[in-house]
């Protein structure tokens, strides 16, 4: 892969990104009164990550993005193999013994098999005739059915039995957060995965984050991204739910890109669940202001996800048609700020020593909060 070249960009531009108050760095700033943390240098390189948006940058950056190949869950997929009911308290059976229907209790034309069928009690036991009080709570199906045929047998010569559940209400699992329903769901005979849950719960509401999305099993915590698992097909993200467990979609709130400097009109976009590019963060702005914008100055303002740099800077010069389509192509994440330049990079320069403070000001101080946070 070529290397990234680099660009010489002033820190005036790292300022835009980080103070909200002003929408074009250098128009009356003041740093004289604003106490700062001295960090014992003003390099630019060492605070920033400054990169030339180009053909090979965004192929790096396309590989660093590109979501984990479609996956199978083995281990989901050996649960779901040996996956057997376990009955509860308030489930209710229907218990049939064939050619013997003073024994089985009709359900009639006014009567659910639900109503009419033996309820488990909250000692984990039901009543049948002749036999009195059968411990179910815990057993399989076939565990009562084998159980109740033994305990006949002591009156009926070889009963044939069939036991099934009518109603599944001792165990359940909740999906809550952006989904169109969200509630409790039944855990029945049929194996429950994550994806199918949210699926039974109207799917994803329209500001989820798929991103954001946490199971909780017994007081622990399981991240699942959505995002991967729906389309990506990554298997690994899905799992087979149990008695109690909760599903919770975030909003999608904090995902937005703002777009400022030079353009038709400074706003934020929201990002929602589809990939955005670069273009298309400018086309919601409006495009760049003919009479202003200087198009070779097309920035965007990345914050580092850590280590002693305070962002990463991506410079897009766009007086070359052929830039749209690195435009196109460049995917821009969360909180990303798109800047516009009014003037000729060069003349930013004059701002670095002041500036530069304030942005480590701003840097430490944010960085202080997300400890905190955390």
């Amino acid at each position: 892969m070529q290397s990234v070249s680099i660009v010489k960009l002033p820190l005036a531009l790292v300022c835009a990104a980080l103070l909200s108050a002003c929408s074009i760095p250098g128009s009356n700033l003041k740093t004289s009164d604003i106490e700062t943390v001295d960090t014992g240098e003003a390099n630019l390189n060492s605070q920033v990550e400054i990169l030339a948006i180009t053909p090979a940058l965004v192929q790096q950056l396309k590989a660093q993005q590109a979501l984990p190949a479609a996956t199978v869950n083995t281990e989901m997929n050996a649960l779901i193999a040996s996956y057997d009911y376990r009955i509860g308290v308030a489930d209710v059976l229907n218990v049939t013994v064939w050619d013997h229907p003073e024994l089985t209790i009709p359900a009639g034309s006014y009567r659910s098999a639900e109503s009419s069928g033996n309820w488990v009690h909250a000692d984990g036991t039901i009543f049948y005739p002749y036999i009195g009080q059968v411990y179910v709570a815990g057993k399989t199906v076939s565990e009562v059915r084998d159980l109740i045929a033994e305990r006949l047998s002591e009156y009926i010569e070889s009963p044939q039995v069939d036991v099934s559940i009518s109603s599944f209400r001792s165990q359940k699992v909740h999906v809550t957060g952006e989904v169109n329903v969200p509630g409790r769901l039944p855990v029945t005979n049929v194996p429950l995965t994550l994806l199918e849950a949210v699926n039974q719960s109207g799917g994803l509401a329209e500001f989820a984050d798929w991103n954001d999305v946490v199971l909780t099993r017994q007081g622990e915590e399981y991240p699942v991204s959505l995002q991967r698992l729906m389309k990506a097909g990554d298997l690994s993200q899905d799992y087979l739910l149990q008695d109690g467990d909760i599903i919770h979609i975030a909003r999608n709130d904090g995902a937005k890109v703002f777009v400022m400097g030079s353009v038709a009109e400074t706003t934020v976009v929201d990002i929602n669940r589809s990939d955005m590019s670069l273009t298309e963060a400018l086309a919601n702005a409006g495009g760049l202001d003919e009479l202003t914008a200087d198009a070779s100055g097309v920035f965007v303002m990345r914050a580092s996800d850590g280590g002693d740099k305070i962002a990463q800077i991506y410079q897009l010069d766009m007086e070359n048609a052929a830039s749209l389509i690195l435009a196109s192509e460049f995917k821009l994440q969360s909180r990303d700020v798109v800047y516009v330049a009014t003037e000729p990079v060069a003349v930013w320069n004059r701002l670095i020593v002041n500036l530069l403070p304030t942005a480590q000001t701003i840097y430490y101080i944010g960085r202080t909060r997300d400890d905190f946070i955390n």
